[in-house]
């Protein structure tokens, strides 16, 4: 029982957590010397991926298989642009492949956790209706 309930929180802190990251990199909107109204319309332009990934984590908090594959779509989906991005930036493909790992892995492995959640939460659901029914039989 307690690693279903671990395996149902996991994915949704490692989101929470994966989307502050994320959202960390929002704030070198902020700089000196701009008015104030550019920087928040700037801040809230960078954090439009956040708010996307928001959206996801609420599909994924309900419908767990369905928001566990759009996490593994979108991880898997957005490593090769970020990959060659920082490719094109350092030459170096370590560091390009660990700025990956930091990026897109934890939604690559927080769909992967959702899928998990839902697939063992349905199998103890119907572990119990089994048990059950040989109860009342």
């Amino acid at each position: 029982m307690k690693s279903v309930l671990l395996l149902y929180w996991a994915p949704r802190v490692l989101a929470i957590l994966a989307i502050l990251f994320v959202s960390v990199f929002s704030l070198d909107a902020f700089r000196a010397g701009l008015p104030l109204k550019t920087q928040i319309l700037d801040w809230l332009m960078h954090m439009v991926p956040s708010f996307v990934l928001i959206i996801i984590l609420a599909i994924a908090w309900r419908w767990e298989n369905i928001g566990g594959m759009i996490f593994m779509a979108i991880g898997l989906a957005f490593s090769p642009f970020i990959f060659w991005g920082n490719y094109s930036m350092n030459h170096s493909i370590w560091m390009s492949f660990f700025i990956i790992l930091t990026i897109t892995f934890p939604f690559i492995l927080t769909g992967a956790l959702f899928m998990l959640s839902h697939h063992t939460r349905k199998k103890a659901v119907e572990l119990l209706k089994m048990l059950e029914k040989q109860g009342k039989g």
